[in-house]
Order: C-alpha cells, then structure tokens, then sequence
C-alpha cells in the first residue's frame, strides 16, 4: 500500500483555507500515487485550538468545514484530523478526533484515547477520551488509528502523567495490517529521537507497519517541526520526513500482521536532508519558523528590533533576516551617553552584512527629558537602577512608536538567562511583540552565533568575544550582577526545568550562597514574566504557557 502523509502547516481557526490546504495536497498526493492519504491532528481546525473550542458556533463550524472537505474526497481515502462535537450532553464538549473519509462521505469518525494535561497541554479541559482504539476495514486490511498521544503511554514518557491503559497494547491484540497516527507533536530539543523510538516500538507491539504524520508550523509559543516518519513492521524506520518545513510525500508500506523484512536485507531510511541535523541547526530552524509564522499568521510582513551591538540581537536580526527577508526588516540603534563605539560600531557592520535597513536614534536627550521631569522627586536620593532603566525605557518607547508607525512586528532580544533572573527592563527591552530567544540560555545564544558564522563572518567577532553587558553604566558588566553564564545556566536549568530544590542544587555542587540569589531572584521576578512578550519554546519548559507559578506565593524550596 502506498501511503500519502501531508505534511502540512495549517493556521488556529482558519477553517475554509485549511480546507484548501488539506485539498491541495489531498490532489498532489493523489497524483503521486497514493493509495490512501493521512493529515496531522485537527488539521481541520489547527492545533492548539484552546478556548475556541469553547465558543458557541466552533464546533459546528468545524464538522460542518470537515463534511465539506469529505465530499470532494474520491476513490483515495483520507484521513483527517477535526474536532467533533461531543452530542451525548455529558462530559466535555468535545472530541479530539479522525474522520475516515472516502467516495465524498465520512465514513468512520476515531477518537482519541490519552488526553495530555501538563506542560503546555490542557486538553482535559475540552475533550473526552474514547474508550478504546478504533480500527478501520479498507481493502481487506485492519488498519489502527492512532492520535498522538495515543503512542505515548509507554514508560518511556510516562513520568509525567499516567494512564489506566495503553491504546497500542490494546491494538495489539487487534491483528493489524496497518496503523496510522495523526499528529500535532510540538517539537522541544532532543524530541525526535523518543518520537522514533514510540514509532518503532509501536510497530514492533503491533507487529505491522506504523505511519506517523506530524504538523509542521508556529502557533503562538509553540513550533510544530514534523519530522513525519514511517516504519515497517519491525520497527525499521523506512522513511524521514523534512523538520521545520513542509513536505508531501508516498512512502509504500507492506501491510499485514507479523510481517519483516527477509532476512539478512539492508534497511535503509530514506531521510529528507533535515531529518536527521545537529542541534544547533534545529534550534536555528526553530525559531526562523517560529518568526516566520508568528508574524504572517497575525498580519505582519515587517518586523523591527534595537540593535545594541550585543550578541543577543545580533543572533534574533539574523534569525528575523532569514525568516522574513533583509528587506523586510529594520535594525534601529538607540545609543545612549553611556554607549561605546565599539557597540555602535558593531551594529552597524552587523546590519550591513545582513542587508537590513539601518537607522540610528540616539536617546541622550530623551532620557534627560526624564530625568528633568523627575528630578524634583527623586532630590536628596542617590542614582540607582531607576535611572539605568530609564535609558531602556527611553528605547523601548521609540522602538513601539516605530512599530505602531509602520505596522512593523518589534521584537525582542532578551534570553532566558535574562528572563530567569529579571535581568530585563519592564516597558524596556521587554516591550514588543514576540521573545525569539526567551528559551535560550545565554550560552546557547553564543554556540548560535558561532554556528551562524561556521562558513563567513555574518556577527562581527568582537560581538561574540567581548563581555557581555547591559551597558547600564561606564565599563559595567554583566557578570557585576551575575554569575558567570556557564555556572548560571547550569544552575537554571536545574532550578528551572528539572524543579530542584536548594538542596538538590547544593548537592550537585553548586555553591549555597549562589544558589539561594539565583533562586531567590528566579522567583521574585515572576511578575516579569508574566508581563512579558510571548515566547518560542524550545526546551522541556518554558517561560509561558507551560509553567504556571503564582506571581504571590512564599514557598521556599
């Protein structure tokens, strides 16, 4: 059998031009050869839905879209992923389901079985579960389908929620030809490689052949990388699909149960070139598209960001270049009293390279506006960080003028490092539209520029080299306020992502004293971030939707 996966990158809510997505690559697949055609989860709809799913007309609007879509398809069936009002009035008003679609009817409708509730998930909250797994008759095979989550309840992944069963155990002891899994699969580092181990595995339960079709895309905070990947009945993986891009393609199977391979035959995995890439590539990948999508899915074609000379927007205006195009962005330098030549300089060569428009707005006489206005109020008290943020402040008010002037996306250049422990001005460097690096560390931001410039010099050396800094005051540093990076990130990591306590910290050991600043300062700066920019997420757990702590809470670790 050859099977079509449709790779394909839909938008939240975009109801009648997802359905042409999903046509258009309906007919290409088709055309190649297809023998039946699969779609990620609620392609219909687009993933995550959220509250959508809440409002009054969605629901119908969805299955009536996904009835529509079924009558133009023909003698090829397809797979599609939608969401199906629950009409039994009792319990959530949804499903999270897959019609089977064949000669312009729905045929069969699956439901999906394991509703993932953590992290960035909350799908408890508007669907119910399908009691079992269902199996669909199509030319004589046995075919499982699967949706998402429904392949991970192994111990593999199971820490982080358990569940009363496993739909792949349960198909099973079905005997099946085949199973197809619709997915919309966000993509954090190091994901893939538990992704294809869940495939295999399933196709080994099974003892058939497994086809995995992921979305592709940037909604809000979350990158959707496809990765879309096929298996033969031992667990081989017999084909890769692109990662952070669109792809169709026919990849033929051999249905039925306790098939293999013959003995002693090479199997080789037919990989798109960027199935398989080293991390920083994909980190790189990630969040061109998260841009990419963010702005053209909410209306922009521009984008704008304040070019400091530091390494931080330098690393988001090449990011921002390649996603949106040089011409479509602006690098603005704000220099201030305190601003270095070699700043200023190196932003300029940094825009240069890169072909963006450069444009130089100093703010001495703004923040001295400011300081006049205050002066009177602040007699008698010495300088502090009120006046080093009023520099910030200054920057981010003309960057927000610029942006609502040209209907331009302002993005912002603070890292996680910065975000973790308030290193960041409210209404300053923190005002705008989108965070590109507020899920990367700040040592990572460096290993990015250095892999942007593995082949030519594209971010001045001296912006990689020189120390870090804020430039809040003459020779200040960032390691004046922090630790150095290595020893930060490392600490954040485990306080943040892994939820350490102080103990645990120490024991791997980190120093007490370091330990109980940076942790203290992790928390009393919540309040920061839950007034920050939404985020692309790239690790295990991000700053934003995923991590839920009070802003007013006193619990010490």
């Amino acid at each position: 059998m050859r099977i079509g996966l449709a790779q394909i990158n839909p938008i939240v809510g975009d109801l009648a031009g997802n359905r042409l997505r999903i046509l258009r690559a309906y007919q290409t697949l088709v055309e190649q050869g297809a023998d039946l055609v699969l779609f990620p989860e609620l392609v219909v709809c687009g993933y995550p839905p959220r509250d959508l799913l809440l409002r009054k007309r969605f629901l119908t609007d969805v299955e009536e879209a996904t009835r529509e879509l079924a009558t133009q398809i023909g003698e090829v069936p397809a797979l599609v992923g939608f969401a199906e009002p629950n009409q039994s009035g009792q319990g959530r008003p949804a499903y999270n389901s897959a019609a089977f679609c064949h000669r312009g009817q729905i045929m069969q409708v699956a439901r999906k079985c394991l509703l993932p509730t953590y992290d960035v998930f909350d799908e408890d909250r508007y669907f119910e579960p399908a009691g079992e797994p269902t199996v669909v008759e199509f030319r004589g095979q046995r075919i499982g389908v699967t949706i998402c989550e429904d392949l991970w309840a192994q111990e593999l992944v199971s820490a982080r929620r358990l569940y009363d069963f496993d739909p792949v155990q349960r198909l099973a002891k079905a005997r099946l030809d085949l199973m197809l899994n619709l997915s919309a699969s966000p993509w954090q580092l190091a994901k893939n490689s538990v992704r294809r181990t869940l495939v295999s595995d399933a196709a080994k339960a099974c003892r058939c052949p497994v086809a995995y079709c992921n979305a592709v895309g940037g909604n809000d905070e979350l990158l959707f990388e496809g990765r879309s990947v096929v298996s033969d009945a031992a667990g081989n993986l017999l084909a890769g699909f692109a990662a952070f891009r669109e792809e169709l393609r026919v990849v033929a199977v051999t249905p039925g149960h306790d098939l293999a391979p013959p003995e002693g035959a090479p199997v080789a995995l037919a990989a798109h070139p960027t199935y398989e890439q080293e991390q920083l590539a994909d980190v790189y990948d990630a969040l061109v598209l998260g841009v990419r999508d963010y702005a053209h899915k909410t209306g922009f074609t521009k984008a704008l960001l304040g070019l400091s000379g530091g390494i931080d927007s330098a690393v988001v205006a090449v990011i921002a270049a390649e996603a949106l195009g040089a011409a479509n962005v602006t690098g603005v330098s704000l220099p201030s009293v305190i601003s270095s030549q070699h700043s200023k300089d190196d932003a300029a060569a940094l825009a240069k390279n890169l072909g963006l428009e450069f444009q130089t707005i100093p703010i001495a006489g703004v923040v001295t506006s400011a300081e006049a206005a205050l002066a009177p109020m602040f007699a008698g008290r010495p300088r502090d960080t009120a006046e080093e943020n009023i520099q910030a402040r200054a920057r981010g008010l003309l960057l927000m003028a610029i942006s609502n002037k040209f209907n331009a996306l302002l993005l912002t250049t603070g890292n996680k490092s910065e975000f973790a422990v308030g290193y960041c001005t409210l209404y300053g460097d923190m005002a705008g539209g989108l965070a590109v690096i507020s899920d990367v560390f700040k040592t990572q931001v460096f290993a990015l520029a250095r892999w942007i410039n593995r082949d030519r010099e594209i971010i001045p050396t001296s912006t990689i080299e020189k120390p870090p800094s804020a430039e809040l005051r003459p020779d200040q540093t960032d390691q004046d306020s922090l630790p150095p990076y290595d020893l930060l990130d490392a600490l954040l990591k485990g306080y943040v992502e892994e939820s350490l306590s102080r103990a645990e910290l120490i024991a791997r050991g980190f120093d007490p004293a370091v330990v109980a600043d940076v942790v203290r300062k992790v928390d009393l700066n919540e309040y920061k971030r839950k007034q920050a920019a939404p985020g692309l997420k790239i690790t295990s757990l991000a700053f934003g939707v995923g991590r839920r702590i009070p802003i007013v809470q006193k619990y010490v670790s």
